[in-house]
């Protein structure tokens, strides 16, 4: 599938790449993990997961620790080190969002980039794919397991190993701006893009690792407002929703 499908469209996804910030966790504006956020994220999970589909999610750690903290030349800890230290907060993050989706009733793994034997699988690609044809959800943690790699791209990563149909870029924005809409009044909402245009416009959707990953094996991303009840279920739906970015977004809609 390439192209943005429409609202009419019966296009549901078999398997996705779910990405999930840290930040989601958390109340907003605050820091850690909220019970209640963590709830309404599984329960819109479990929403989507009952459809049929296949869902493996990527989470970052932001909510906890970011490599940023650490960086500069007064920096408490080396950039690599911090960035383990970051993978470790997605482990934490994941094991929260495990007992979440299992209280929903849904059997879940966490697979970890860094093994981790106490508390988590370590990522086998193989036996990924078998927990998803088993119906269970995956948490997959510590990124692809290397510094100096986003979870952004872990998610691309992810998406291409599981042969998932599609990224979906959960925000707490309706998609993606041609500028910040908290700070824009009159920033524009694109319907959809190419992976071009995302890099020519420099739109902060995900880094740019990860959007060449998807533009090169043509692995289709969805950004969408996951605040908004029943917005995981109408995007695995295909339903018109958030912003689209393929390899041939409508002209009418990128202007």
């Amino acid at each position: 599938m390439t192209d943005a499908p429409s609202s009419a469209s019966p296009l549901r996804y078999k398997r996705v790449i779910l990405k999930l910030s840290g930040e989601s966790l958390a109340d907003a504006g605050g820091r850690g993990i909220s019970a209640h956020e963590a709830g309404e994220i599984a329960r819109q999970i479990k929403q989507a997961h009952d459809t049929g589909c296949e869902i493996a999610i990527v989470i970052g750690g932001g909510n906890i620790l970011r490599g940023a903290q650490f960086s500069g030349s007064n920096a408490l800890v080396h950039e690599a080190t911090a960035h383990y230290m970051g993978m470790l907060a997605t482990t934490i993050n994941s094991l929260a969002l495990q007992d979440a989706l299992e209280a929903q009733g849904l059997q879940t793994r966490v697979m970890s980039a860094i093994p981790t034997e106490k508390i988590a699988e370590t990522f086998i690609r193989r036996r990924a794919l078998r927990h998803l044809s088993k119906g269970r959800v995956i948490v997959l943690a510590a990124g692809i397991g290397n510094p100096f790699v986003t979870t952004d791209t872990a998610a691309a990563q992810r998406a291409l190993e599981l042969e998932a149909d599609v990224v979906l870029k959960a925000t707490r924005v309706d998609g993606v701006y041609s500028d910040d809409p908290e700070k824009n009044p009159h920033a524009v909402l694109y319907e959809s893009l190419t992976y071009q245009q995302v890099v020519e416009k420099k739109l902060k959707v995900m880094d740019g690792t990860a959007i060449a990953l998807c533009s090169e094996h043509n692995k289709p991303i969805l950004v969408f407002n996951f605040k908004q009840d029943g917005n995981i279920v109408r995007a695995i739906s295909g339903e018109t929703i958030g912003t689209w970015i393929g390899s041939a977004p409508s002209p009418s809609n990128c202007e």
